[in-house]
C-alpha cells in the first residue's frame, strides 16, 4: 500500500514530547520527512528521543533546535526543511505552554510567556510557511497544508487556565483567516481540537479533581491518547482531506456535544 505522506516534507513544532511526539511518528511511519522543531530533544515522558525512535521504526526525522517564539530561529528552522527536498509540505503548529491560574492570579509574565509561545509561536511559524508555500508547485491541489492544534478549550472555558484558553481562541481563529485569506492560492488551513489527552505528563493536568472533571464532560467511556489526535491531524495533512479547509476537527470525545 502507498504511504499517506509519501516523500512529503513536514515541520512538527514542539514535536519532541507528547501529542507532537506521537504526530511525528505517525507522519514518519506514513512516508514523511519529518523536521521536530523543538526547544529540547529531552522526552517530558520520559523515554528516548523521539527521532532515535523514528529511525528504529524506519523512517525519517531530523531535530532543528527552536524557539518558536524567535522568527529567525523559525525562517532557519522552515529553510532546514526546504533543503530537504525543496519545499515544505506540511506545518504543524503544536506547541504550547501553559499558565495552569485563573484571570486575577496570570501575572503579566504568565501571560507573555503562555502567548510567546502558543500564539506568537503558531503566527511566526505559519507566517514562514505560507511564505515558502506561496511559490511552489501545486500538487493534487494544494500547494502546502497547515494543521493547528488548538483545543476544545478554545471554544469553551479553560478552568483555572486563562492564558492557554484565550491562546487557543486565537489558534481557532487563526485556522479560519488563513484558510479565507490563502484558500484561493490552493493553502489549506485546518485545526485538530483535542479534548483531554493524557500523554504520560504529570503536573496539574493529571490531579484527580481534573480527570473527575474531564470524565464527567466526555461522553466516551475514556479519555483521549496522543494517537487519537495523531490520527486526525495524518488525515488533515493527507491528500484524503479534499475540499476542506477552515475547519476545527475535534478529537474530544464527544465533550463538545455532551
Amino acid at each position: 500500500m502507498t504511504q499517506r505522506l509519501t516523500d512529503r516534507v513536514a515541520i512538527v513544532t514542539g514535536g519532541s514530547s507528547g501529542i507532537g511526539r506521537a504526530i511525528v511518528r505517525k507522519y514518519a511511519a506514513e512516508g514523511a520527512h519529518v523536521i521536530v522543531a523543538d526547544i529540547t530533544e529531552e522526552v517530558v515522558e520520559g523515554g528516548p528521543p523521539v527521532c532515535d525512535v523514528v529511525a528504529e521504526e524506519g523512517g525519517s526525522a531530523v531535530f532543528v533546535k527552536t524557539d518558536v517564539a524567535r522568527a529567525d530561529e523559525v525562517e532557519a528552522m522552515v529553510q532546514a526543511a526546504v533543503a530537504h527536498n525543496g519545499r515544505l509540505d506540511i506545518l504543524v503548529n503544536n506547541a504550547v505552554l501553559r499558565a495552569g491560574k485563573p484571570l486575577v492570579e496570570t501575572e503579566e509574565a504568565d501571560w507573555d510567556r503562555v502567548m510567546d509561545v502558543s500564539l506568537k509561536g503558531a503566527y511566526l511559524c505559519a507566517r514562514a510557511a505560507v511564505r515558502q508555500m506561496m511559490g511552489q508547485e501545486i500538487r493534487n491541489e494544494v500547494r502546502g497544508r497547515l494543521v493547528h492544534i488548538s483545543s476544545q478549550h478554545g471554544h469553551v472555558s479553560a478552568p483555572e487556565d486563562f492564558a492557554y484558553g484565550v491562546s487557543k481562541a486565537g489558534i481557532a481563529y487563526m485556522t479560519r483567516q488563513i484558510a479565507s485569506d490563502y484558500g484561493p492560492h490552493q493553502i489549506v488551513s485546518n485545526a485538530v481540537a483535542p479534548g483531554k489527552i493524557l500523554t504520560g505528563k504529570g503536573g496539574r493536568a493529571v490531579e484527580p479533581r481534573m480527570i473527575e472533571y474531564s470524565e464527567q464532560r466526555t461522553p466516551w467511556p475514556r479519555l483521549g491518547t496522543p494517537d487519537d489526535v495523531a490520527r486526525a491531524a495524518l488525515f488533515l495533512a493527507s491528500d484524503e482531506a479534499t475540499y476542506l479547509t477552515g475547519h476545527n476537527l475535534f478529537v474530544d470525545g464527544g465533550w463538545m456535544a455532551a
